[in-house]
């Protein structure tokens, strides 16, 4: 016994001789060593077992942000949904017409919107599956942001609560139209008319009030509108015109320098609203596309149509002329939507459905 004491002391000089990192003793070391448990197959069990916990928790993040998202998305108002709203041109001037394209998040009945005080009212394409509507803004409309309010009604069988609404803010620039006045001359009667003639401007008065404030339900056009006949352009919208002398308002159409007896166009399908002579506009032809939508074609020297029928995109309407007040024969043409007068040469630039 004492010569294996010895030994053992031996063995303590040569152990504590031996250089070490560190002297401390694992935990679960000491406990194998305790029970007689194999130290390395307690650590790989321990490195496992903090593996597994590590992937656990890894693969709870995706299924609480699942739920997360669904629990937001659920909460959300209608208004704050996915819709997709886009604007063409890109660029938005007073004076220009605009066509709005609509794809809300949900499959809706009927979907219709405010836009600068006028109430639009969406069509839908089967074929792209996106709601469309052609608008305008005013040339008098400032600069700034201005909101298009959506309104629309989901089928009561997928959603009980009917009714979906959203919000979406569009800028509008300033358009460019020229400031250079044009001097012309007409008759004294259209710049001093007498009594009997003033009888003649208020009576076309009347009749103008009239027509060109009906909004028709119905949209008539279909597809980009097509130049109304074969000339040159001689007066843009905008530009400021002076008679005899005397201002008068900015010149709200486009001028064909086209001469007399050249075949007018319709530029879209739509209805004769009117085709008479009035004092200004001379033989005057309106057509109606629906939804507050007109084409004006003045100065004409002969009626093609007559009122309440059915014309197509292309179809001959009138003959140019110089009736009117007109400086000579040409063709004035104007674009009209709920009252607002609007660009017909940026109306014919637009690709439409």
């Amino acid at each position: 016994m004492a010569q294996l004491g010895a030994r053992f002391h031996g063995m303590e000089e040569v152990v504590g001789s031996i250089p070490t990192r560190s002297t401390k003793i694992p935990h679960f070391l000491s406990l194998s060593a305790s029970f007689g448990d194999n130290p390395e197959r307690l650590a790989r069990d321990a490195t496992l077992s903090r593996m597994k916990r590590t992937l656990i928790k890894a693969s709870l993040i995706p299924v609480f942000v699942s739920l997360l998202v669904l629990f937001l998305s659920s909460s959300l108002p209608a208004h704050a949904a996915n819709w997709t709203v886009h604007a063409s041109p890109s660029r938005l001037v007073n004076g220009g017409p605009v066509l709005f394209q609509i794809k809300p998040p949900q499959p809706l009945e009927s979907l219709s919107g405010t836009w600068l005080g006028h109430n639009v009212v969406f069509t839908y394409d089967t074929k792209t599956k996106w709601w469309f509507a052609l608008a305008g803004i005013s040339l008098e409309t400032a600069p700034g942001s201005y909101s298009l309010e959506l309104k629309g009604e989901t089928p009561s069988a997928r959603n009980p609560d009917k009714e979906v609404s959203f919000s979406r803010k569009f800028a509008v620039g300033l358009g460019k139209y020229p400031k250079i006045a044009v001097k012309l001359s007409v008759e004294g009667k259209f710049t001093e008319p007498s009594p009997e003639q003033q009888k003649q401007i208020a009576q076309g008065q009347e009749i103008k009030k009239d027509y060109l404030s009906r909004v028709t339900p119905e949209r008539e056009w279909s597809g980009k509108f097509e130049r109304p006949a074969d000339g040159a352009i001689s007066d843009v919208f905008g530009s400021v015109r002076i008679f005899n002398g005397k201002t008068s308002s900015p010149h709200l159409g486009l001028d064909f320098r086209v001469p007399s007896g050249t075949p007018v166009n319709a530029m879209n399908d739509g209805i004769v609203l009117l085709a008479r002579p009035l004092y200004f506009e001379g033989n005057f032809v309106v057509l109606d596309h629906g939804q507050g939508l007109l084409t004006l074609y003045l100065h004409l020297s002969e009626f093609k149509v007559k009122e309440g029928e059915a014309v197509r995109r292309g179809q001959e309407i009138g003959l140019s002329g110089g009736t009117g007040r007109a400086t000579g024969p040409h063709l004035h043409v104007a674009v009209r939507w709920q009252g607002t007068y609007l660009d017909p040469d940026r109306l014919l630039s637009l690709q439409l459905p």
